[in-house]
């Protein structure tokens, strides 16, 4: 089989901890070449995985070599580097969030449509195994429907993970990062409770702040690193939801359903990813899989699905038009907390 051809722009920690080594390990793919900002990276990427580093991003895009390309810039980048791939013939695997403003999000979804192309989001938690299987669990109805919920996703923050490992980091800088902690990980959970509940957010409402993380000039940073958030569906399906860059000592990156005949606790016991805990008080323990953390990179499959999409000409598992309807949650919570009020999506 012919191998597709890939490039690289970006390349931070996910570059190096989870899309080029996925890449690698493909056998249908070939990495041709990677682009950041800071050429240093981009050798030792080369050096790392195979391929070259070019002085320009559009030195990729304008290759007619390659297939495919993983958009892992910041924030404030995406709508720039995607659109244009798409618009050069390439299809894109985008890194979450998928914009810095709505109006950016809805041009990638514009662009997607007139070129064609495969636009596919990196939301990785509707990969891991526990959570497709609570999906399937859910679809069932052997549980009954979900009432509410509780979802959780909180580390040490990102100047742990970035390959810096700098305070200064884009992520803490809002005209870069734009949505703080929300962006960065509240996006996985919301993009998470739409793809096991199959609803969508209709109101959102929370609190936020700058709560400890500072510059190295030890200024407070301008995005928040902690945020609590109502959250309400279309069904009526209530929940919470806290995202949160100072979890020191230990991640946590679990959430419970709470439905009609019971409840599913994922990622929320180290040994047993999926409890069930039925009506009756009887219990099931699923020993699945652990989940992907920064101390711990295990296969995503995110890789292997943009893969094998464009190989079998598939339609993209997570388009363009689902990485806007989470960013609108994204974007609709960071007004409420702002406003200090209950926005309507």
């Amino acid at each position: 089989m012919k191998k597709i051809k890939i490039g690289i722009i970006g390349c931070g920690s996910i570059t190096e901890k989870r899309h080029a080594p996925e890449y690698r390990d493909n056998p249908n793919v070939e990495i041709i070449a990677f682009y950041d900002i800071n050429k240093k990276r981009a050798e030792l990427m080369a050096e790392m995985f195979g391929g070259k580093a070019v002085d320009d991003y559009m030195e990729i895009l304008s290759n007619p070599e390659i297939t495919a390309v993983s958009d892992c810039t910041p924030n404030d980048m995406h709508c720039l580097i995607s659109t244009t791939a798409m618009k050069c013939g390439k299809h894109v695997l985008c890194e979450k969030p998928m914009a810095k403003t709505l109006e950016q999000a809805e041009e990638i979804v514009r662009v997607q449509k007139e070129t064609g192309k495969i636009f596919m989001m990196d939301h990785n938690q509707r990969f891991t195994e526990a959570h497709k299987r609570v999906k399937e669990i859910i679809e069932s109805g052997k549980m009954g429907k979900v009432i509410t919920f509780r979802t959780t996703f909180g580390h040490g923050g990102p100047e742990s993970w970035t390959e810096s490992k700098s305070k200064n980091t884009w992520f803490f800088k809002k005209e870069r990062s734009q949505y703080g902690v929300i962006g960065d990980l509240g996006v996985h959970k919301l993009d998470l409770i739409r793809f096991l509940t199959g609803d969508e957010f209709t109101a959102v409402s929370g609190m936020g702040g700058a709560l400890d993380k500072t510059f190295e000039n030890g200024e407070p940073i301008e995005v928040y690193d902690n945020t609590v958030c109502i959250l309400k569906m279309k069904s009526g399906i209530l929940g919470t939801g806290i995202f949160s860059w100072t979890y020191y000592g230990q991640e946590d990156n679990s959430t419970i359903l709470y439905l009609e005949k019971g409840i599913i606790r994922i990622y929320d016991d180290p040994k047993y990813q999926i409890k069930i805990i039925y009506e009756d008080g009887s219990v099931t323990e699923l020993e699945v899989e652990a989940i992907q953390t920064n101390d711990n990179q295990t296969k995503t499959g995110v890789i292997d699905a943009f893969v094998e999409t464009i190989l079998e000409n598939k339609k993209s598992p997570v388009p363009a038009e689902e990485g806007f309807a989470s960013i609108k949650v994204v974007d609709a919570l960071m007004r409420a907390v702002e406003e200090k009020r209950e926005i309507e999506i």
